[in-house]
């Protein structure tokens, strides 16, 4: 917090001049800062020669670490069906458990999921932990991180991994909030640093321009929220066991704050883009919306599904999920066909780990070039029609 000390303050209106953002004015000689507009940038305090500002800033009492131990991965379902971010997470979960010694642990959620528990077994976790109670039926973001603090308070993980889904996205914030701990989304990369045993949780950062690599290690447990398909899952083993425990939801005081409506499902006529094998995206250079028929047909030709630009979403020539790139999906088809885009750096980190990019544009000197194997410069409104005609003579799909 910032606060004014009246006794010093003399009203001579430096700290004004020296704030960028409009928080202070000068009231009967007296600063006052507007705490709405304050960034807490300090800009204030090394200016007053008076000493007359001062930042407060709240410290949290030291933490006994070795309270905190294993590795956790929220088990996210849908509708009684694990989300595959999960199996990536238990995969890279089991390597990071692995190394520091301890145990992973997946942590269930919902009504009516416990068959889910065994698979969770399977695909690499330890133990699970489940609560499966009518309240938790529907995804409301307030019952289930109250839920989730509970069972992180009782048990202390040292590391909490999630999905960077719509689900994970929403409520694991409030869960580092709750736990009084950082956060970092939409990880690319996870790793132990062998020296400290703290969580190296690697972001791309300024538009994907460059990858930062952030560590939190004066509080616990260490949270991160992972992107899909950046990650390997293990493959199945059906002669695992491991434990299973389950927990009752006990906090019911927050039931009614929020009223669950409906789930509204998709209506595309593709398959989603994160389970797609093959994906033909469209951008700008399609030039209206009703040319997005030519990707859609080319990508029914392939059993693929349809991703987009930012540009195109934007211009509402295809809806939000079809969006690929770093604000909306990630994604690593086995093949990637890019129609008319260019290649901003935003588009590129969501879809440069496909196995395979094929680009169609017509300026050579795109950047999709520069990461595609195999580049086609030419007319799109002339090779997709042909390329699409050729591929419904000859081309099996590909699974």
């Amino acid at each position: 917090m910032i606060e004014v000390i009246v006794e010093k303050c003399v009203g001579c209106g430096l700290c004004l001049k020296s704030c960028a953002y409009g928080a202070i004015s000068i009231t009967e000689k007296i600063a006052e800062i507007n705490t709405d507009k304050c960034t807490l940038c300090g800009a204030c305090v090394s200016t007053c020669p008076f000493e007359a500002i001062m930042i407060r800033k709240l410290s949290r009492e030291n933490i006994d670490k070795n309270l905190y131990k294993g590795v956790w991965v929220y088990a996210e379902q849908k509708e009684g069906v694990i989300a595959p971010v999960v199996f990536e997470l238990l995969g890279k979960g089991s390597e990071l458990a692995s190394e520091l010694g301890v145990e992973l642990t997946a942590v269930l959620l919902g009504h009516n999921i416990s068959h889910l528990c065994n698979d969770l077994i399977k695909y690499g976790a330890d133990k699970v932990i489940f609560i499966d109670d009518i309240d938790l039926k529907d995804m409301i973001d307030h019952k289930y991180s109250d839920t989730l603090v509970e069972l992180a308070n009782k048990y202390k993980p040292q590391i909490i991994l999630s999905g960077a889904t719509v689900t994970g996205r929403s409520f694991i914030p409030r869960v580092a909030v709750e736990l009084k701990t950082g956060l970092t989304a939409d990880c690319t990369g996870l790793e132990i640093d062998k020296s400290t045993n703290n969580l190296l949780q690697t972001r791309p950062a300024f538009g994907g321009n460059i990858m930062a690599t952030i560590v939190t290690p004066n509080h616990l447990p260490q949270m991160a929220t992972v992107r899909h398909k950046v990650m390997m899952p293990l493959e199945k083993d059906e002669s695992r066991t491991g434990a299973i425990i389950e927990e009752k939801l006990t906090n019911r005081a927050i039931s009614d704050l929020v009223e669950f409506l409906e789930t509204v499902h998709g209506t595309e006529k593709t398959i989603n883009i994160t389970e797609a094998n093959i994906i033909v995206s469209g951008g700008r250079g399609l030039k209206e919306a009703k040319n997005f028929s030519m990707i859609e047909e080319l990508a029914l030709v392939l059993g693929g599904a349809v991703g987009a630009s930012r540009a195109a979403v934007d211009a509402e020539w295809v809806s939000y999920p079809h969006q690929v790139g770093q604000t909306g999906k990630t994604i690593k088809p086995k093949i990637y066909i890019a129609v008319g885009i260019s290649g901003a750096i935003q588009h590129l980190a969501g879809m440069q780990s496909s196995d395979y990019i094929i680009a169609i544009n017509k300026d050579a000197n795109a950047p999709i070039f520069k990461i595609a194997d195999l580049g086609i410069v030419g007319d799109l409104f002339e090779i997709v029609p042909m390329l699409t005609k050729k591929l419904k003579e000859n081309v099996k799909i590909i699974s």
